[in-house]
C-alpha cells in the first residue's frame, strides 16, 4: 500500500507539472499572438489615419491637383499642391544612395563571409552594427560640416547642400542593413557548393562571383530592398543636408526637398484643418504606400530565400 501511494503521488506531481507547462505554453503563445495582432492594428491605424486626414484635401482640390509638379501651397498668386517634384527628389536621393551603398555593402559582406579572418569578422560586425545606431541628426551635422563643403570644393559649387550630399549620407545609413543581411545570406550558402566549384578548378574569386553570390541572390536582393526602405523614410538627415528647394531637380547637384522633409518642415506651422494641412497627410499617405511596398517586396523575397534555405 505505501508503494502504491508513492507511485500515485509521483504520477500526480508529474501530471501537475505537465499541466503547468501547458498553461505556460498557452500563455506565451497568447502573448506573442497579442503582440502580432497589436502590430497589425497599429499599422492599419496609421494607414487609415493618413487616409482619412488626407481625404478632405483630395475632395476639395481633386486628386489631379496632386499629380502636378509644383508644390507651393503658400503662394500669394495660386496655391499648388503637385507632388511630382518631391517624388522625383525622393527617388533621386534614394536611388543615389543605393548606387553608392550596394557595391560597398556587398563587397564588405562578401569579405566578411568569405575572406576575413575570424578575429576581423568578430571586430568589424559589431562596429557595423554600431553604425546603424548613430542618430540621423548626427549624420545631418556630418553632411553640413564635412561632406557638403567637400562636395562644394571638389565640384566648384556655391554650396554642397544638394542631392549628392543627401545620397552619400543615406548610403551610410543603409550600409548596416545591406551588409548584415547580405553577409548572413552569403554565409548560409551550403559549403558543398563551394567545394564542388573549387574541385572543378575554379578560383576562390570565380567561386564567389559565379556560385556563392548567385546562390545568395534572394537574400542580397532583400537586403537592398530593406536598405532602400530605410532611405526612403529617412527625414532628419535629408532635411539638413539637401538644401530643401521646391524646384524640380534637373541635376544631381541641385538642391532638393524630399517628401519626408516637406512634412517635417511644414506640418508644425500650417493652419489646422486647411487644405495645406490635409495635403500634407496626402504626402504622408503616398510616402507610406511607397515604403510599405518596398518593405513588402523585401519580405516576400526574404521569405522565398528562407524557404529555399530550409
Amino acid at each position: 500500500m505505501p508503494k502504491s501511494t508513492s507511485k500515485e503521488g509521483v504520477l500526480s506531481s508529474s501530471r501537475g507539472t505537465g499541466d503547468w507547462r501547458r498553461v505556460q505554453d498557452r500563455m506565451i503563445f497568447r502573448f506573442f499572438q497579442f503582440n502580432g495582432i497589436l502590430s497589425i492594428l497599429i499599422l492599419l491605424g496609421i494607414f487609415f489615419l493618413l487616409l482619412f486626414d488626407g481625404f478632405p484635401a483630395i475632395k476639395n482640390l481633386g486628386f489631379s491637383s496632386f499629380l502636378a509638379m509644383t508644390w507651393n501651397p503658400t503662394s500669394y498668386v495660386k496655391e499648388t499642391y503637385g507632388l511630382g517634384a518631391m517624388i522625383i527628389s525622393t527617388l533621386m536621393v534614394t536611388f543615389g544612395a543605393m548606387i553608392l551603398a550596394v557595391p560597398v555593402g556587398l563587397g564588405c559582406a562578401a569579405y566578411l563571409a568569405e575572406a576575413a579572418p575570424s578575429w576581423v569578422r568578430e571586430t568589424l560586425k559589431p562596429v557595423i552594427e554600431i553604425l546603424a545606431g548613430i542618430p540621423s541628426v548626427v549624420l545631418g551635422f556630418l553632411g553640413i560640416i564635412v561632406v557638403g563643403p567637400a562636395i562644394a570644393r571638389l565640384f566648384h559649387l556655391p554650396n554642397g547642400l544638394n542631392a549628392v550630399n543627401g545620397s552619400i549620407l543615406l548610403a551610410i545609413m543603409s550600409l548596416p542593413t545591406i551588409i548584415s543581411i547580405s553577409e548572413d545570406a552569403i554565409s548560409s550558402v551550403p559549403r558543398s557548393y563551394k567545394e564542388a566549384s573549387l574541385a572543378l578548378g575554379a578560383t576562390r574569386w570565380q567561386t564567389l562571383i559565379k556560385v556563392v553570390v548567385p546562390s545568395a541572390l534572394s537574400g542580397i536582393i532583400a537586403s537592398i530592398m530593406l536598405g532602400m526602405g530605410r532611405a526612403i523614410g529617412e527625414t532628419m538627415t535629408v532635411l539638413m543636408a539637401t538644401g530643401n528647394a521646391l524646384n524640380t531637380p534637373s541635376h544631381i547637384f541641385d538642391a532638393v526637398r524630399t517628401m519626408t522633409a516637406a512634412i517635417a518642415i511644414e506640418l508644425g506651422e500650417v493652419a489646422f484643418g486647411s487644405d495645406h494641412y490635409h495635403g500634407l497627410f496626402v504626402v504622408g499617405f503616398i510616402l507610406f504606400v511607397m515604403t510599405f511596398l518596398v518593405n513588402l517586396i523585401a519580405d516576400l523575397v526574404l521569405s522565398k530565400y528562407q524557404e529555399v534555405d530550409r
